[in-house]
């Protein structure tokens, strides 16, 4: 970058301006740059902190999931940020912290071009990333949230923070669960999305997972979920919390009394009571690489204990060492591990020209995904 003074001298050149005295006009100039180079400075400022932050909750107050996250928003400058956001998207390594072109970023699967970190990604992009072409079928799309405990806050009241998500999300819940096929098999899957109201688990939530589970009882389909959530939503209670036991007691019925097959994928992050119920109760359990997997933050577990936790202790790499899982895999050839898997567990493509061999107690009605 030219420094002020050749800058100086391009002006003067170019406009033949010797109005001043060279020391006042060369001090005036200074002023005017370091003025204006500090407000893009601080505008830049502003846009990155609201990509790396973007407001998620605690579970000590006012906050929507057990992430340790002020329920008030990090971003001081909204227009500014928009201004910028549908053009690039900013890496969340701390490490790389590249600028990755969105139209591009969506074909490399939401990964960094620069670093290979795996960004976080909406449910309607996992769905389409596993599920074949034409063959997905959601259930349950009128169930949304209420406030049935009327939840109290001046800033973000919890009815204007679910309006505001649906509009912006497209999205009527932090889930989307539903049926389709994967390499021809036919599955039943639920994918969470990160940015309705970070994820939460609330009563809806639980509501749709806990049919997605029966349904796939009932017709006796592999299961798969995608978890990326914060947590239990603070704002609906005990109803939230609740759903942790719902869900796990619908997975008992299905894989210890129907000997059914259940893959829990966690991708970033997934912490609190989503981890602590159905995420790790699959029966092969996957991560995606670089992931944040943790039941409590890490500033409610240095500040409850006193402690100062290692860089990356909560990474899958490092969890994936100490056993907490089966397998990382990475989003490309995740569609590929998951159809050997199912194969493996003996469940094929769908050939409607074939007969079909029934399980003993079983009937075609219950097999057959329509």
């Amino acid at each position: 970058m030219a420094s002020i003074d050749e800058r100086l001298e391009r002006y003067r050149e170019s406009t033949g301006t010797y109005l001043l005295k060279d020391d006042d006009f060369k001090a005036e100039i200074k002023r005017d740059m370091e003025a204006v180079m500090a407000g893009i400075g601080a505008r830049l400022d502003s846009i990155e902190e609201a990509i790396l932050n973007p407001p998620v909750v605690s579970d000590s107050s006012d906050s929507d999931s057990d992430l340790d996250d002020s329920e008030e928003s990090n971003d001081p400058d909204p227009q500014g940020t928009k201004k910028f956001k549908h053009l690039w998207v900013l890496c969340e390594n701390e490490t790389c912290e590249s600028l990755n072109y969105k139209s591009l970023l969506k074909e490399r699967l939401n990964i960094c071009e620069f670093c290979g970190y795996h960004l976080k990604m909406s449910s309607s992009d996992r769905i389409e990333l596993s599920i074949d072409p034409d063959t997905w079928h959601p259930m349950d799309e009128d169930l949304f949230a209420l406030d049935p405990i009327e939840w109290h806050s001046k800033k973000h009241p919890y009815k204007d923070r679910i309006a505001s998500d649906q509009r912006e999300t497209g999205l009527t819940e932090a889930i989307q669960t539903g049926r389709g096929k994967l390499n021809g098999i036919p599955v039943a899957i639920g994918v969470m999305d990160f940015r309705f109201v970070g994820g939460s688990m609330g009563s809806v939530v639980g509501e749709k997972i806990t049919r997605l589970i029966e349904y796939a009882t009932h017709r006796l389909l592999p299961l798969i979920i995608v978890c990326a959530s914060g947590g239990a939503r603070m704002q609906e209670g005990s109803l939230s919390l609740m759903q942790m036991a719902k869900i796990s007691s619908a997975l008992y019925e299905y894989q210890s009394n129907k000997k059914l097959f259940y893959v829990s994928i966690l991708a970033s992050p997934t912490t609190g009571g989503v981890l602590a119920s159905f995420g790790m109760l699959g029966d092969i359990i996957i991560a995606e690489p670089n992931a944040y997997i943790a039941f409590a933050g890490k500033r409610v577990i240095e500040q409850t204990l006193n402690i100062i936790l290692p860089e990356g202790s909560q990474e899958t790499e490092n969890l994936f060492e100490k056993g907490l899982f089966d397998l990382i895999v990475p989003r490309k050839p995740l569609k590929s591990v998951l159809s050997e898997l199912l194969k493996f567990h003996a469940f094929f493509p769908w050939n409607e020209k074939r007969p079909l061999l029934l399980p003993l107690n079983a009937t075609l009605e219950h097999t057959k995904c329509n």
